[in-house]
């Protein structure tokens, strides 16, 4: 069989790829075996892959592949979110250049829009997962607005109404202004800016006197009802039961006294806007204030405002300033830090605006989900999460559901003509709800439907249950089957968007956890800390990543410096190092496949022992790379695969069993060598699937379905201690050997005698492995030291290598001359140190024992060079 010098691999990935998907490897079906369940984390179906969907998806993976490997049935469910916001403006935007504006269109013409973009430019990063290697189970790829799912969300919510969880009201909300519609605290980011602190004089109602208060947002003053002080403030009490006149709209506003006040801020008098500020509007609650909305949806100033109608809010900020101070009711300017929220979707400044809004009571679910992250039923990796979790789960507030846009579950609220509503899966039920509970004569054309679509994260929060149809048919075979799912591989910053909700949907709907484990990863980051963006520039394209460098190239460097929770520093040079590792297991396969077997030649004694050390060495790593499974450290798992290929295998055992150039080798060998191939690749699999199936099939002629991706993981066996040990010794020596040869022009091709002098270390079991790797003609022990012979020492005991004519007895002589100075003088120190009694009554008894074994290794070293010396002089 031809193997090619270099891994291509391009070619390999789609090979296999096309393969697994030929074979239907991913897929599965209910039966008799341990489940073993991944939901994906549905990316927007938006979206594109960028390097966060690489790690957790690559991660994803990893426990997906090792889990079909030890005999689980697997089922990798992956899918696509529907993303209400994000998809409604890019189909907003699309119709704009078409010309098209959504308020000239219906709703149904817009939906049929926005689903065909979704069927033209949704699932793209699916496709793009299959060139990481995913290997997820696409016959179940879920859609969040798919039938089932659609009606999923819409029972639950009527579900939830009906037993009084689900409640209308007006609330302050934060309102995206470009979108225009509400979303939640969790979807506003605050950014630090440098802002203006406008101080602006109200005079004091038949007057000549003025109250100035600071605020940020000037235009705001044209909806204020009333100006506030502390109750206690002297500065204010004359100004108590008075009124003050807002400027340029001359509105005569209470002066109204509340502890809220901060008297430090600002002048200590306070505007109050009840309509747009949140600590506003419950004053307003409190005091009974007016309040007036001076903002339409889109952020422009309403009638209400009655000065600057139609204006944008940003606009109005210069012209009010213009105005305030050639009224004279600018006092000053200051500059001022402070932060703003902006909307996650859109990035557009969140403007407070009170809102008729869909909201969840959320106090009857925080309980029961915060417990079953307490008591470990669900364990979080790392464990430092639980108390982001716990912080979000005692501080939750109801849970605002609704959004003003089209695209998503539209609320399955009917409307009557007398403002009276009915809450029903369908609108033939509706009707005969309605008809049953307030009039019998109402037809269909008397009920309107609520305008407005549920938040994404009401279909997300279901995503474990409803992807099994779980919602719809509570005891189905496939619920039943494979839900609770076992791990959940997640990013911390949606820890209370999506974890926490589906801990709640799941203890609501299944009376059960959803998922036994969750893994946090971290944010990817550049080499300079920066979170990755298309702003900054710094995110590579990952498609182009592994066109470079390869699929599994890719998955390694990824995985390399990605621990849990941490956030990970990608430097492409980590796809150098993963492709390099590609390059070095395709050499050593090469190297093997290059050799020619013969029955008849007996095994080497060296051989014999390589095989032994490493077939325990193997097993001490796998039951290592297990432990770390276990525990959900899938970096340190891979490393220490990553160290027992190269440095184990490829750097120690092939060179043990290597035949001489052009030699055959011994037949038992080469089958021992092959099948550690065989199970080094096993392990390597689910952090390199491709790779690995190809050398799988390069290895030896295989039958249909033997296949890498569906072959048992080798499990830890029997490890014996004792040759690991005495092998690690054996290293030491032939290093040391090596060491000898080099500091003495002595060449690999010229064999040399060794003796070692008698002690309890003498004899060890590696010698004909050291006698190869060193190219040592003769191991004898011997009682004293030969005259005329290099040594050197491994631990405690001392070696010798007779001088030959290669060797430059001078410049030996002038080497440890300098050693023996250098080394006096290092015993010198330590002993100084030693005879401060300071020192030694005052430091830890580790470091005063650190220090006096530093001495007596000196001092023995001494006296080995001076032995040295006396034999070569």
């Amino acid at each position: 069989m031809e193997i090619p010098s270099k891994y291509n691999p391009a070619k390999t990935e789609d090979k296999w790829y096309a393969w697994w998907m030929e074979k239907n490897y991913f897929h599965s079906e209910p039966d008799e075996r341990e489940p073993f369940t991944i939901v994906i984390p549905p990316p927007n179906v938006t979206g594109v892959l960028h390097m966060g969907h690489m790690l957790n998806n690559t991660l994803q993976d990893v426990l997906i592949r090792r889990a079909r490997m030890l005999g689980k049935n697997a089922c990798w469910v992956p899918g696509t979110d529907h993303a209400s916001i994000a998809t409604e403006a890019k189909v907003v935007a699309k119709l704009k250049a078409e010309g098209i504006d959504k308020a000239d269109i219906s709703r149904d013409e817009f939906m049929a829009h926005a689903w065909e973009w979704k069927e033209k430019h949704g699932g793209i990063i699916l496709e793009q997962l299959k060139k990481l290697g995913a290997s997820c189970d696409w016959e179940r790829t879920a859609f969040t607005m798919d039938e089932s799912l659609y009606e999923s969300v819409i029972d639950v919510f009527v579900d939830l109404f009906n037993k009084g969880l689900i409640y209308r009201g007006i609330r302050m909300v934060n309102w995206d202004p470009k979108a225009q519609t509400a979303v939640s605290d969790e979807e506003v980011n605050h950014k630090e800016l440098q802002s203006k602190l406008y101080y602006l004089k109200y005079r004091v109602e038949g007057e000549d006197n003025y109250i100035t208060i600071a605020t940020t947002r000037p235009e705001t003053i044209l909806g204020d009802t009333a100006v506030c002080v502390h109750p206690e403030d002297e500065r204010f009490v004359k100004f108590h039961g008075k009124k003050v006149v807002v400027p340029l709209v001359k509105r005569a506003v209470p002066i109204i006294q509340d502890e809220y006040v901060d008297r430090e801020f600002g002048t200590g008098a306070l505007k109050i806007t009840p309509a747009h500020d949140i600590h506003d509007y419950e004053l307003g609650l409190k005091h009974k204030l007016k309040t007036i909305d001076i903002f339409n949806d889109d952020g422009t100033m309403s009638e209400k405002a009655e000065l600057y109608i139609g204006k944008d809010r940003f606009e109005v900020r210069k012209e009010i300033l213009v105005d305030l101070e050639k009224s004279g009711s600018l006092d000053k300017v200051e500059d001022y830090v402070n932060k703003v929220g902006f909307s996650e979707r859109t990035d557009a400044v969140i403007e407070p605006k009170l809102s008729l809004q869909w909201f969840l009571k959320m106090g009857e679910f925080a309980k029961p989900a915060l417990e079953a992250v307490e008591n470990d039923s669900i364990q979080f990796h790392p464990k430092k999460f639980k108390n982001t979790y716990r912080h979000w789960m005692e501080n939750l507030r109801d849970w605002n559901i609704s959004r003003q846009l089209w695209w998503g579950q539209r609320i399955p609220v009917y409307y009557l003509p007398d403002g009276d509503f009915v809450v029903a899966k369908s609108a033939e039920e509706a009707l005969k709800l309605a008809q049953e509970k307030y009039n019998p004569s109402l037809t269909a054309a008397d009920l309107k439907q609520d305008e407005d679509v549920l938040d994404t994260w009401f279909s997300s929060w279901l995503w474990p249950i409803s992807v099994f149809d779980g919602i719809r048919f509570p005891d189905n075979k496939e619920i039943n089957y494979y839900y609770p799912t076992n791990d959940l591989v997640t990013g911390p910053d949606i820890i209370f968007f999506w974890v926490a909700r589906m801990i709640m949907a799941g203890q609501e709907y299944r009376k059960e956890i959803p998922f036994k484990n969750v893994y946090f990863t971290g944010i990817v980051r550049d080499k300079q800390g920066r979170k990755m963006s298309k702003t900054l520039g710094n995110s590579p394209d990952p498609i182009e990543l592994m066109n470079h460098y390869g699929a599994d190239g890719v998955r390694i460097g990824m995985l390399l410096t990605a621990p849990a929770g941490n956030d990970l520093p990608f430097d492409p040079a980590l796809c150098e190092q993963g492709r390099n590792f590609s390059n070095k297991i395709w050499n050593a396969l090469r190297l093997v496949k290059g050799w020619q077997a013969d029955e008849e030649i007996p095994q080497p004694e060296s051989s014999k022992l390589g095989i032994q050390w490493f077939e325990s060495r193997f097993n001490k790593a796998l039951a290592s790379i297990e432990n770390n499974f276990t525990d959900y450290r899938i970096s340190e798992a891979l490393m220490a695969t990553y160290k027992l290929i190269w440095d184990d295998f490829c750097s120690w055992y092939l060179e043990i069993i290597k035949p001489s150039y052009q030699q055959p080798i011994d037949a038992a060998t080469l089958e021992s060598t092959l099948l550690f191939f065989e199970k080094l690749m096993k392990i390597l699999h689910p952090f390199m699937p491709f790779i690995t199936e190809e050398i799988w099939h390069l290895l030896r002629e295989r039958k249909e379905s033997d296949d890498i991706i569906v072959a048992k993981m080798p499990v830890s066996q029997q490890i014996d201690n004792k040759i690991i040990g005495a092998f690690e010794r054996a290293e030491q020596i032939i290093i040391a050997i090596r060491n000898v040869r080099k500091d003495k022009n002595i060449p690999q091709k010229e064999s040399i005698s060794m003796q070692v002098k008698s002690g309890e270390w003498a004899d060890c079991i590696f010698n004909p492995v050291v006698a190869k790797l060193g190219n040592i003609e003769s191991i004898e022990i011997v009682d004293a030291k030969p005259e005329g012979a290099l040594t050197f020492t491994v631990g405690a005991q001392e070696y010798f290598i007779p001088v030959t004519d290669s060797i430059d007895v001078e410049a030996e002589i002038g080497k440890l001359q300098e050693e023996l100075k250098y080394t006096r003088g290092f015993l010198a120190s330590v002993t100084k140190k030693l005879s401060n009694e300071r020192f030694v009554s005052n430091a830890p008894a580790a470091v005063v024992d650190k220090e006096k074994k530093k001495a007596a290794d000196a001092e023995a070293r001494i006296k080995v060079i001076e032995e040295q010396l006396k034999g070569l002089g």
